[in-house]
């Protein structure tokens, strides 16, 4: 597996949204309505994101995005809230992981914006199974005593 994550770029939307549709047109993840206008999904997914992440499989194809944002604003600002989503395509190659990891280990988002993400990851982690792969990267387990 080869993914080439980096900050998304206006020019990368169209790709972006080729990603973003379906999982907002399922509506099991994101709480839009499931007919979201092209325009209204991108103010959902720029606005207020610190930082927007395209991750590019070896053909060059967007496979997955990421965003972080704030959780909260006020004392509520320094934990950070993730969304990922992978392309249909490219499911089952360990690519949510990797955006997991990446956005967590913070190589490429804002210094400080989301310095308890493991909090936001809880959930992603517990359902996707990658508990053992943030700790890999020392961080420590998530959602355990």
């Amino acid at each position: 597996m080869t993914l080439r994550i980096s900050e998304q770029t206006e020019t990368d939307w169209p790709e972006v949204w080729r990603v973003l549709e379906p999982a907002f047109r399922a509506g099991e993840s994101y709480p839009l309505p499931r007919d979201v206008s092209e325009a209204d999904a991108k103010r959902y997914w720029l606005d207020g994101s610190v930082f927007n992440a395209v991750a590019r499989d070896e053909a060059g194809a967007v496979a997955g995005v990421y965003k972080l944002r704030p959780d909260q604003g006020g004392p509520g600002d320094h934990i950070c809230n993730a969304g990922y989503v992978v392309a249909e395509t490219a499911r089952g190659k360990g690519y949510a992981v990797a955006l997991c990891v990446e956005s967590h280990t913070g190589a490429r988002r804002p210094a400080d914006q989301c310095e308890r993400s493991r909090e936001c990851l809880l959930a992603q982690a517990t359902v996707s199974g990658i508990d053992d792969q943030l700790q890999s990267v020392g961080n420590p387990a998530i959602g355990r005593e």
